[in-house]
């Protein structure tokens, strides 16, 4: 450890692992992710003090169920990191502590939080449940899928990602969706072109879908405002004087707890007529925490309960989307809580203060102790 490491016995436990978590190269594209590497580190670690289950989900989906003792809270994380980012002053996959910081790719999201734990269940006795995935920043959650088909039901789920130590009980939801609308190609001279004109088309439903979104700004959960939409792609056409045959549009939005997915998605579909659609798929849908739109604020006040139970200082809740989401979504309640802030995660340079990090294991070792 360099001199800025220097400090508490769980600290420097907790670099140790984080270093090596680090140097295990789970980027997420590309998926090269299997049983060896990070995940038989982790494994290593935790037997034989606990029971370890390694599966194996296909396409870079590894998970890690480990349980020690007979616990009621599961803590999630996921050990894949998004392609460093352009600008990194040095190797991303070697940590370097420099002063109050660790730097390293997943430092921030989430592989500190995952050291944190590692160090705490190293120190302290207890119960404790585990679920480590590698999916998450390919919005194919594999692991969590399995795990509640399958494994066995928590009272509560507590999911890392960077809030600054705090538990976040309500994020956004996220769906991504692609639409493919159909058009008369021929010359842009004839009377008809106008009106038949894919890429018309998808500007127009493109105008439609933008008022409508502008008609939710006023919604609101305890401190999220406003609606999110956003269109990312707009394709299609040949030339100027020829009638686009086809057009491709991207959009996503972010829901609201207490916004049903499935009622918006219908709504934008309904903006354009059928005759002038070849394709609207929904690529992506994770749901808002809380996830069930009918019981949102019962399961706020749960998971509020369930925070305060456990000592945790509560946060406001974010933008960003999170996995928690899909334990709320079978029924669980759930949180979110890391050390970190999510302005670091997916930027070059990635860090994470000594101070978060110290201060998650502390959560963690308190709330494994008893």
């Amino acid at each position: 450890m360099s001199q800025a490491a220097r400090g508490s016995r769980l600290l420097d436990l907790t670099l140790e692992h984080l270093a090596a978590l680090v140097a295990h190269d789970t980027r997420n594209p590309p998926r090269r992710i299997d049983t060896e590497g990070i995940i038989a580190y982790v494994a290593a670690v935790l037997r034989p003090s606990f029971r370890v289950e390694v599966r194996d989900h296909g396409a870079g989906s590894v998970s890690i169920f480990a349980m020690r003792g007979r616990p009621r809270i599961l803590f999630n994380f996921h050990l894949d990191t998004v392609p460093d980012a352009p600008g990194w002053h040095r190797d991303p996959l070697r940590l370097h502590v420099a002063e109050d910081r660790a730097y390293g790719l997943g430092a921030c999201d989430v592989k500190g939080a995952a050291a944190a734990m590692l160090a705490a269940c190293e120190l302290a006795g207890g119960d404790a449940a585990l679920l480590f995935t590698t999916d998450e920043e390919a919005n194919d959650a594999r692991g969590v899928a399995a795990f509640l088909a399958e494994g066995p039901r928590f009272e509560l789920a507590v999911v890392a990602e960077p809030t600054g130590c705090r538990a976040v009980l309500a994020h956004r939801g996220i769906a991504s969706v692609d639409l493919r609308f159909r058009g008369r190609a021929g010359h842009a001279a004839r009377a008809s072109s106008r009106r038949e004109n894919a890429l018309h088309r998808a500007v127009g439903w493109s105008a439609r879908a933008l008022a409508f979104a502008d008609s939710l700004d006023e919604a609101s959960f305890d401190g999220l405002s406003g609606f999110r939409f956003n269109i990312g792609r707009i394709e299609g056409g040949i030339k100027a004087n020829v009638v686009a045959p086809e057009a491709y549009v991207r959009f996503g939005f972010r829901p609201l707890p207490g916004q049903s997915i499935e009622t918006l998605l219908r709504s934008f579909r309904e903006l354009v007529a059928d005759e002038e659609l070849l394709a609207f798929e929904p690529s992506f849908i994770g749901p808002p925490l809380p996830a069930n739109p009918t019981t949102a604020a019962e399961s706020f006040a749960r998971a509020r309960e369930a925070a305060e139970a456990l000592g945790l200082p509560l946060g406001e809740p974010v933008d960003f989307w999170t996995e928690a989401s899909l334990f709320s979504q079978a029924g669980w309640p759930a949180l979110v809580f890391g050390p970190g802030d999510i302005a670091q995660a997916h930027a070059a340079n990635e860090w994470v203060t000594l101070e978060q990090l110290e201060k998650a294991a502390e959560h963690y070792r308190r709330i494994l102790g008893g």
